[in-house]
C-alpha cells in the first residue's frame, strides 16, 4: 500500500470516527489536520529524494553514455594501429557500457513516473489539507452547536417528566402563595394608614363645627338681651 493510500485510510477512519460519535470532534478534526501535515511532510521528503535519485540515474547513465563513446574511439584507434584483437576488445566494453546507459535511462523513465505520482499525490494531499483547514473551525462550531443541543434536548426530557413537572407545579404554587400573601398584608397596611388620615380629617372637621357652633350659640345670646331705650336730654 503506498503512502498515499494509507494517508487517506487514516483520514477515512478519523472521519467515520466522527460520523459514529465515537471520538470527540475537536479533539480528531485536530488530530486529522496534525496527521495530515505529518504525513505532508513525509510525502515532500519522499518526493524529494526520488527526484535525487532520478538525477543520480541520470548522471550514471550520462557517464554510462560517455564511457562507451571513449571505448569506440579507443576501438578505432586500436583498429588504426593494425591491432584487431585490442580493437574488439574495445568495441566488447564499448556495447557493456551502451547496455549499462540503457538500463540506467529506463530506470530514469521508470523514475519519473514515480516522481510524477509522488507529486500528484502530494497536490491532492496538499489541497485536501486546504479543505480541512479552512473547514476545521466550521465543523467544530457544528459540532458544538450539535453538542449543545443534544444536551438541551436531554434537559427537556428529563424536565418533562412527572415528578420533575410536579416539582414545578409545587413550586409555582408556592410563589403564588406568597405573592398574595404579600399582596394582603401591603393592602392592609394601605387600609389601616388609610383610616387613621381619615380619623385625623373627622376631627378637624368635627373641631370646626363646634367651633362654628360656639360661634352661633354667642350671637344668639347677644342677639337675646333687652336693648336699653336711649335717654333723652331734659
Amino acid at each position: 500500500m503506498g503512502l498515499m493510500d494509507r494517508i487517506l485510510r487514516v483520514f477515512r477512519a478519523n472521519l467515520n470516527g466522527l460520523i459514529r460519535g465515537t471520538e470527540d470532534p475537536e479533539k480528531i478534526l485536530e488530530q486529522t489536520v496534525m496527521e495530515m501535515q505529518e504525513n505532508l511532510v513525509q510525502l515532500r521528503q519522499a518526493v524529494a529524494a526520488a527526484i535525487a535519485s532520478q538525477k543520480r540515474t541520470e548522471r550514471q547513465g550520462t557517464q554510462a553514455q560517455s564511457t562507451a563513446e571513449e571505448w569506440y574511439r579507443r576501438a578505432q584507434l586500436a583498429l588504426q594501429q593494425g591491432n584487431e584483437p585490442l580493437a574488439r576488445e574495445a568495441l566488447t566494453k564499448r556495447h557493456a557500457y551502451e547496455d549499462t546507459a540503457k538500463s540506467l535511462f529506463q530506470q530514469v523513465e521508470e523514475q519519473k513516473n514515480v516522481v510524477a505520482k509522488l507529486k500528484k499525490d502530494m497536490r491532492t494531499l496538499e489541497l485536501k489539507m486546504a479543505e480541512v483547514k479552512s473547514k476545521k473551525d466550521m465543523y467544530i462550531a457544528r459540532a458544538r452547536s450539535a453538542q449543545a443541543s443534544t444536551r438541551l434536548q436531554e434537559m427537556l426530557g428529563s424536565v418533562g417528566n412527572v415528578g420533575s413537572l410536579g416539582a414545578f407545579e409545587r413550586m409555582e404554587e408556592k410563589v403564588m402563595e406568597l405573592e398574595a400573601k404579600n399582596e394582603a398584608i401591603a393592602l392592609s397596611g394601605t387600609d389601616e394608614l388609610e383610616k387613621k388620615f381619615a380619623s385625623l380629617e373627622s376631627g378637624n372637621d368635627i373641631d370646626a363645627e363646634i367651633a362654628q357652633m360656639r360661634s352661633q350659640l354667642a350671637g344668639d345670646r347677644e342677639n337675646s338681651k333687652p336693648k336699653q331705650l336711649p335717654q333723652s336730654d331734659s
